[in-house]
């Protein structure tokens, strides 16, 4: 589909011909104890798994797809978050769905402005799972997004196509280590090293880590040695179907610290 087809698609409102809703998985800030961003995860209506909606995803209605899976996104966050929060929302999108970055924006921006929920709390994340067509097109997406004031976030790293190549050129603001990177960390030395080495990558490129996937106690007090203090994952807590799961001991971020 080409770029002036996409533009078509959005201005027609071509409607998807299946619905789908958001689960919602925290991710925490160990530092302080708070909830840092909640993710909004695709799941079919009644909790259906996310590949259930993504494997009827086509070429063609990819664009249309990815468009109204941000607005939902933030419109429940706008419902479901506390008033007071500045605690962030993070969506995951399709670069290969973003025909002009700052065209293809303007629904969400509509959506957060509408529910008066401030777009600096966005984060987006793009996976290195999906290939993409256009390395530079890419670029230019996360370019313009932190142009606009929304983190940006490179989910899967260690997994898919690529890792290091794609963090030398896009430099997101935050990475997100997959969890078969994590898995075991501290029983083997060799998967501590790694992470210990892209930790100190990242810090040199001014490129926070996250650690996603994490599920067990062991797994955690080995990232805390490492130096990783925002993680996400089953340990803490599962994706809780249109609603914010609770994790004892962690507060939503709030909205006085939202500078």
């Amino acid at each position: 589909m080409t770029k002036d087809s996409g533009c078509r698609a959005c201005r027609a409102g071509t409607k998807l011909d299946f619905d789908f809703t958001m689960a919602f998985q925290p991710i925490l800030d160990l530092a302080d104890d708070t909830v840092w961003a909640y993710e909004a995860l695709v799941r079919g209506p009644s909790g259906e798994p996310a590949y259930t909606i993504l494997d009827r995803v086509t070429d063609e209605t990819r664009y249309q797809f990815d468009q109204v899976a941000r607005v939902k996104a933030i419109e429940l966050a706008g419902a479901l978050f506390p008033r007071d929060s500045a605690t962030r929302l993070s969506i995951n999108f399709m670069p290969n769905a973003v025909y002009e970055p700052n065209a293809c924006i303007r629904a969400s921006l509509e959506a957060a402005r509408r529910i008066d929920f401030e777009h600096r709390r966005i984060m987006f994340e793009f996976t290195e799972q999906e290939r993409f067509r256009d390395l530079d097109h890419v670029k230019g997406i996360v370019a313009a997004y932190r142009k606009q004031g929304f983190l940006t976030a490179l989910d899967d790293f260690g997994a898919g196509f690529a890792g290091l190549s794609l963090l030398a050129n896009f430099r997101p603001d935050l990475i997100k280590i997959d969890m078969d990177v994590l898995r075991g960390l501290d029983s083997d030395a060799g998967r501590y090293a790694i992470v210990s080495g892209v930790v100190a990558i990242a810090r040199a490129l001014d490129v926070t880590v996250l650690a996603e996937g994490v599920e067990t106690a062991a797994e955690l007090e080995a990232l805390r040695s490492i130096g990783i203090t925002l993680v996400q994952g089953y340990h803490f807590a599962k994706p809780l179907l249109q609603a914010l799961p609770r994790v004892a001991g962690f507060t939503p971020v709030a909205a006085a610290r939202a500078a």
